[in-house]
Order: C-alpha cells, then structure tokens, then sequence
C-alpha cells in the first residue's frame, strides 16, 4: 500500500527555521515527481515549492522563492523552510506524481498519493 507521512511540523518564531520531511512507504521516491502543498483553512490547496521526477527542475511559490527548499532522496522528500513568516502558518502536505512529470508542476491535480498533512505554526 502506498503511503506518505509527514513529520517536522512545529512552533517556530517568525524568522526562524523549519525542516519538513515526508516519508514514503511503498515505493522509492527517487523516479517520480514530488511536491509540498499547503492549505489554510477555507483556501484553497496552494503549491510551494514542487520537484520533477528526474530531479533537474523545480518549482517554487513566489512566496516562498529563495526561502524554501525542496530535495528529495530514495525514501523522503524534504522541505527546508527558512526566514519564516507568520503568514506561512498552515498545515503542509507532501504529495507524489508521476514519473512522466519532468518538468516540475505545482498544478495538484497532477499528483496522485497525498500524506496527512503536518502542522507549521510562526508566532512569536
């Protein structure tokens, strides 16, 4: 059974560092497309920073451009969260795509395993 499970989330202080990391059971991570995806409640899913599957190209929110980093290895995916703002206080999912998706896409329709989410919470 294909299953991803996030871990990392926690209370930080604005400007301070997050490292999210997503853990793949099932399968290895290293042959398709990843992604971390956030959702405040009653907005819709938005796409951060998102990973081709041949790990070349990448995609990232404009909000978070220069601040997130994305890396992936067999197993997890990860999401290095630095200089952190309250406004990114949500909860944030990891999802996998296809190995077809070379170019990285944060459209979420293009993936089709999802975790549970794990919550960030910036506040001083």
């Amino acid at each position: 059974q294909l299953q991803l499970v996030e871990s990392g989330g926690s209370l930080v202080q604005p400007g301070g560092s997050v490292r999210l990391s997503c853990a793949a059971s099932g399968f290895r991570l290293d042959a398709y497309a990843v992604a971390w995806f956030r959702q405040a409640p009653g907005k819709e899913r938005e796409g951060v920073s998102c990973l081709g599957s041949t790990g070349s190209s990448t995609q990232y929110a404009d909000s978070v451009e220069g601040r997130f980093t994305i890396s992936r290895d067999n197993e997890k995916v990860y999401l290095e969260m630095n200089r952190l703002k309250p406004e990114s206080t949500t909860v944030y999912f990891c999802a996998v795509g296809g190995v077809y998706i070379v170019r990285a896409t944060c459209n979420p329709r293009e993936y089709e395993c999802w975790g549970q989410g794990t919550q960030v919470t910036v506040s001083s």
